[in-house]
Parts: C-alpha cells; structure tokens; sequence
C-alpha cells in the first residue's frame, strides 16, 4: 500500500531529524570547545555525515527516505514516482520538501541542546555557524555555486542511475557515496548537497540564544539552496537517458 501524505511527512521529519543531529552533531564535536574529539579533523567530519546517512535513510525507508529536496527534485524531474506508489504530485512534492526543511530544523535545535555547555563557552562565531550550517574556503559564489552542483549531481545521478530510491539502494551504498563526495569535492564548500541540510539549521543557528553566535551569513545562504537544486535538475534531465545505454 502507498503511503499516505501523513505517513510520508512523519518519515522524511524524522529521518531527516537524524540526519542533522548526527551530521551536524559530529561538527558540533569537532570545532567546538570542551568537545572530546576537538580537532579530530574531516576525515572525522565526512565519516560521520556518511553514518548519518546511514541511519537517516534506514528511519525513513518506509517513503523512499529522500531526506534532501534535491532528491525529491531530481525524481521529479526523471519523471520517477517519488517512493514506490507515490507519483510526483505537486502535494507528494511539497509534503517530502516541507518535511525535510521540519526535521532539518528540529535536528539542529537538538544537536544545539546536545552540545548546549560547549555552545555557551567563547569560541570563533565562524566556529559556532559552522556547526549549522556550509561556507566557502574561497567565497567565489558562482564557483561555489558550481561546486554545490557537481556535487550534488553526483549524488542524484547515483540515485537515478540505480533506477531505486535511497532505501532501495541500500542505507550503505549512499552512506558511502555521501562519503566519497565529502572527502573528493567537499573542499571547497563543505559539501551542502542538500538546501534543507543548510538551510534548517541556518534559520535554526538565527533563532536560537547561542551566546556569542555571529550573523548567520544570509549573504551566502542561497548558495547551498541553488547549486544543488542546479545539480538535481541537470541529473534528472541528463542520467536517465545515459542510463538507457547500458
């Protein structure tokens, strides 16, 4: 039986949800102070999103566990049903995109109350956004923006490729791509490949009282919105027909 609009919201809020708080959960651990993986570096970084992932994707298999707008976008844009027995709707599309911006939110604020005590002591405010939310090394934003869509056409294609939702594909093997595309094109932007991933836990980094937080660089925000949507739609129109020849 195809799930309901209902049981699609539920699933993407909560595996997105586990998404960001282990995702941004493992940064929280690594830049902020009185951690105790402090400076364990991004290998330590990727490796977590990656896991993440994994435990995102299997909480939320039941609906096809998108978790990423660009996943949904890029399905759509395939002409592929978005889980097994829920075609590409304009409801189905807004229902997997507003449950992910919701659990993206709600993960942040979670990770912000797990890490609360290091939060509150002195620390660079790039240090405290980082936690929520990408930035450029080199703040270049059309080559950013670039960065963003490859990056994210790598992960989409792979899901298009398959012909197979996230959960059909098996939790691991995204897990592992999602690990390959943070360690080989995460550099330049630390890797977004996913609006609600940046942009949940930016709005959630501007709401809440982190003593010394900074602004929220609305400046860059769109960036990590735009290239991976670009990216999404440029697999969707272009890796079904490259999978049609094999």
């Amino acid at each position: 039986m195809a799930p309901s609009l209902a049981q699609i919201l539920v699933s993407e809020v909560f595996g997105t949800f586990l998404l960001i708080l282990l995702g941004c959960g493992v940064v929280a651990g690594v830049v902020l102070p009185a951690s105790k993986s402090k400076d364990s570096g991004w290998i330590v970084i990727t490796l977590g999103w990656g896991l993440a992932v994994f435990v995102g994707v299997y909480a939320a298999y039941a609906t096809g566990a998108h978790l990423n707008p660009a996943v949904t976008v890029g399905l759509a844009v395939a002409g592929r049903d978005l889980a097994e027995g829920v075609p590409a709707s304009g409801g189905a599309i807004a229902t997997y995109l507003a449950a992910q911006m919701l659990g993206a939110f709600l993960g942040a604020t979670a990770v912000w109350l797990t890490y609360k005590k290091q939060f509150d002591q002195e620390a660079e405010p790039a240090a405290k956004l980082g936690v929520f939310s990408t930035g450029p090394t080199v703040r270049s934003y059309g080559w950013n923006l670039v960065t963003e869509a490859f990056a994210t056409f790598v992960l989409v294609g792979w899901v298009l490729f398959s012909g197979k939702t996230p959960s059909q594909l098996g939790p691991l093997a995204v897990a592992l791509v999602v690990v390959a595309i943070g360690l080989s094109l995460g550099g330049p932007t630390g890797y977004a490949i996913n609006p609600a991933r940046d942009l949940g836990p930016r709005i959630a980094h501007a709401v809440l009282p982190i003593p010394g937080k900074g602004g929220s660089d609305w400046g860059y925000s769109w960036v990590p919105v735009a290239g991976p949507l670009l990216g999404a739609v440029a697999a969707g129109l272009i890796v079904p027909n490259l999978a049609g020849l094999f």
